[in-house]
């Protein structure tokens, strides 16, 4: 696995949502703020605007995509006259305390202009997510959480990879960017069950103990057994959820050799015991659905 790809796993909770909608000029839809969700929108034909409170309104086209991280509102309008556009719209419910820090620090709004012929991937997705909301195919309920996971890992890593690589970037995207720190948070997302010491992640690193130390630090903002330990709770917290997934197994897949040592640790990062964690979340997840 890579930081990314985990990142996906983990951030959404329930099935996520989404559905092609035509617009017929003058039209204005105002998207209001939906705290604990993200969203997306990429316009598939004809062209719209978009409004970000008193911000000058940013033209949009084909294959341009707006995505909203932390689920911030926007407003999208054309006012062309007899003109058609064709958006894809949708989104995931997160659970807050799974949340990536680097996805903490994305902007509110995340404006991907098509660039076309700058990244196939990205425009396979978006094709792909296209043709499963425009009709409805065999396995397509099964296929558009894929679809939907596809287009948010290509626009996080367009997002991260248009940083600039030549130091003057900050933050995650710059750890991502980082070979030596980006390899030691690798091996923590492979084997979050090993007993890992900062000396092993430096040497993971290529670097010294001390050089490691400051430097994961200064990009992720905590200690790297800090974030470790992040990491074990919130795939902790997720596995949890796994319907044959006992306490004692969890505890055994992030690392700890005793039900009780890791009871402890779980309730200190949740403020609850495992078990009654996993009863409120699912609890609250059927009353959601309920209603």
């Amino acid at each position: 696995m890579d930081i990314l790809s985990d990142v996906i796993s983990a951030v959404r909770a329930g099935s996520p949502g989404g559905q092609r909608v035509e617009w017929r000029a003058p039209w204005r839809q105002d998207f209001p703020d939906l705290p604990g969700t993200a969203g997306f929108l990429v316009v598939l034909q004809g062209t719209c605007r978009l409004i970000e409170g008193s911000a000058a309104p940013v033209p949009l086209g084909p294959g341009d995509i707006v995505f909203s991280p932390h689920g911030n509102g926007y407003t999208m309008t054309d006012h062309a006259a007899s003109s058609t556009t064709v958006t894809l719209c949708g989104g995931y419910e997160l659970t807050p305390e799974w949340t990536h820090p680097l996805l903490r620090e994305l902007p509110g709004t995340i404006h991907l202009p098509a660039r076309l012929g700058h990244d196939s991937g990205l425009r396979s997705a978006v094709d792909i997510l296209g043709a499963e909301l425009g009709g409805s195919r065999l396995g397509a309920a099964a296929l558009l959480p894929v679809a939907l996971d596809l287009l948010l890992l290509y626009v996080l890593r367009a997002w991260f990879e248009g940083h600039p690589h030549d130091g003057t970037a900050s933050g995650w995207a710059a750890a991502l960017a980082d070979p030596d720190i980006s390899a030691a948070l690798n091996a923590m997302h492979d084997d979050p069950a090993h007993p890992w010491t900062v000396q092993e992640l430096a040497d993971r690193a290529r670097l010294s103990r001390a050089t490691f130390s400051r430097r994961f630090g200064a990009l992720t903002g905590q200690p790297p057994l800090t974030y470790l330990t992040w990491w074990r709770m919130t795939t902790a917290a997720r596995l949890l959820l796994e319907p044959a997934a006992s306490i004692e197994a969890v505890a055994s897949r992030i690392g700890y050799t005793s039900e009780f040592a890791f009871s402890n640790a779980f309730k200190r990062h949740f403020r609850l015991a495992p078990g009654r964690y996993r009863h409120q979340v699912l609890t609250r997840r059927r009353t959601t659905a309920a209603g």
